[in-house]
């Protein structure tokens, strides 16, 4: 089976049950370390919820994003201009990021926008950055979706959770959501290197889970630093003059 990063030869390496009923195989690329499952026939299945049932950590996982993105943006890019949130869900991310007084926007197409109406998608927009938030492992065609993001925005705010040389096994790590079946592509930090290089971007990353491409060239060793002081409740030195939209949101929705 062709990588669907790179085009290497995949190779089997183990199987597991998704949605508790269907045994799928898993094929690893030894040239860029990614991860894919067999061709996903489950999907529409797997989707009949945008949002998992067992998903119980979504909102605990927007306020961590809320706060380390606020810290990216104002300490590494231009606060006053827009930016979109792909993928957003239910909107959560979206508000928020508003209510901390940034420009954001959303965008869904498999998910209702419950708590960010008003500011959805506008194509005449001009997006500083995109951020994409647990969307990476949902992605068919990895590369060529990347790609799409990127005619938003040149700069990308992910995560995803990496994995550093021989994948997991399946009942080693719980990020293979085989109960959702909906991830299906699952990435080294060897292979967030290849992409970055192959699209010819920059990459920061934590190793972890949280990870920016860019044009821009950026000390990695500061965008961790300012992760960090984010994680620790810091953040607000960034943003210290950026104003709540709440206020001004409720007045324009209004009218």
């Amino acid at each position: 089976m062709k990588c669907r990063v790179c085009n290497s030869e995949a190779k089997e390496i183990f199987s597991a049950k998704v949605l508790n009923k269907y045994n799928i195989k898993y094929y690893f690329c030894p040239n860029c370390n990614f991860l894919q499952t067999e061709e996903p026939y489950w999907l529409d299945e797997a989707y009949k919820s945008a949002i998992g049932i067992a998903d119980t950590g979504i909102q605990k996982r927007n306020q961590l994003f809320a706060k380390r993105s606020s810290a990216i943006i104002t300490s590494l890019f231009d606060t006053n201009k827009k930016f979109l949130d792909y993928a957003g869900g239910y909107g959560i991310f979206v508000r928020m990021m508003r209510d901390k007084g940034f420009d954001f926007y959303w965008d869904d197409p498999y998910a209702d926008n419950l708590f960010a109406k008003g500011f959805e998608h506008d194509e005449q927009n001009k997006y500083e950055l995109v951020t994409a938030f647990e969307c990476f492992e949902h992605f068919t065609n990895p590369l060529e979706q990347i790609e799409k993001i990127l005619k938003i925005s040149e700069n990308i705010i992910f995560s995803t959770r990496t994995f550093s040389g021989d994948p997991p096994k399946p009942d080693e790590w719980w990020y293979y959501s085989l109960d959702s079946g909906q991830h299906i592509s699952f990435y080294s930090n060897t292979t967030l290197k290849y992409l970055a290089e192959k699209l010819k971007l920059h990459l920061n990353t934590d190793n972890k889970a949280f990870h920016l491409l860019s044009r821009k060239k950026i000390n990695n060793l500061w965008f961790n630093v300012v992760l960090k002081l984010s994680d620790v409740g810091l953040s607000r030195i960034f943003s210290l003059k950026l104003k709540s939209k709440s206020e001004t949101d409720h007045e324009i929705l209004s009218k």
